[in-house]
């Protein structure tokens, strides 16, 4: 009888362990931001991606999808300034949206509400013209960015029900 209990347990330890494994290499062995950041600078180009406020959503090429949580106290938001050329979004498609200034450098300028400078520096858009950022999450910033004499100011937050996706911003 205890060898049978023992054997049991064991066989359940080893269902347990397996499972805990395998969620261990989808979720927990991924770094979400370094995946993210792989797709807007195309190292990776197998698939689509889209990010919401909460996840990562990655479609391989047989329409497999899979989801990864964000993390809790960052916001991802991608931002296309442009001059002529926009598009409707919501939420970002890494692998979809395409912005107006391609590989161009702005001069950005992020403040939170309190007045505490979030970003101030030259970033320069990817070849989709959109330029990631990473900010705290449940706040409302300021967002100045100037490119030549052109500049543009916006406020934009990082609420659950925000979109990822900023192609509001025209440069004038």
């Amino acid at each position: 009888m205890k060898l049978k209990l023992l054997l049991t347990t064991f066989l359940i330890s080893v269902v347990l362990v397996g499972c805990g494994q395998d969620e261990e290499a989808t979720t927990g062995d991924m770094d979400v931001k370094e995946v993210v950041n792989d797709y807007s600078t195309d190292e990776i180009t197998e698939g689509s991606a889209s990010i919401t406020a909460e996840e990562l959503i990655i479609q391989d090429e047989n329409g497999q999808e899979k989801t990864y949580d964000l993390p809790k106290d960052e916001f991802f938001v991608s931002i296309a300034p442009f001059v002529n050329q926009t598009h409707p979004c919501t939420n970002h498609s890494l692998t979809g949206c395409q912005g107006e200034m391609v590989e161009e450098t702005f001069s950005v300028h992020i403040e939170d509400q309190d007045g505490q400078v979030i970003v101030d520096d030259e970033v320069k858009t990817f070849k989709n013209g959109f330029f990631d950022l990473w900010l705290p999450r449940d706040k409302t910033y300021n967002v100045t960015i100037k490119h030549g004499d052109k500049v543009v100011e916006q406020e934009i937050s990082t609420f659950e029900s925000d979109g990822t996706c900023i192609t509001t911003m025209q440069l004038s």
